[in-house]
């Protein structure tokens, strides 16, 4: 039987919750041009403007530049996931 949903889960997630919980975490930001970066979530915003770092630019699937830094503005994400990347000893 599936009556409240919540029993024995816990308290409840939301997304904000899920996006706190991964700063400082490996990402993959999505964008709506299909580009992806993939690095360290270093902070978010409200407006999901997301700041990364030891970031990665794959496009097509292809690993086409490395950054330190970089800065994506909220209105270009499509999404942003977990990533299973292990980073270098010392990163």
């Amino acid at each position: 039987m599936s009556g409240g949903g919540e029993k024995g889960l816990g308290a409840t997630k939301t997304p904000a919750d899920f996006l706190k919980s991964i700063r400082g975490r490996p990402v993959v930001v999505k964008l709506n041009s299909g580009v992806d970066y993939r690095g360290i979530l270093a902070c978010l915003d409200g407006y999901m403007n997301i700041a990364m770092e030891q970031t990665e630019e794959y496009v097509n699937g292809q690993l086409k530049n490395k950054y330190g830094d970089a800065f994506i503005r909220g209105n270009n994400v499509l999404y942003i996931s977990t990533s299973k990347r292990t980073l270098p000893e010392g990163s």
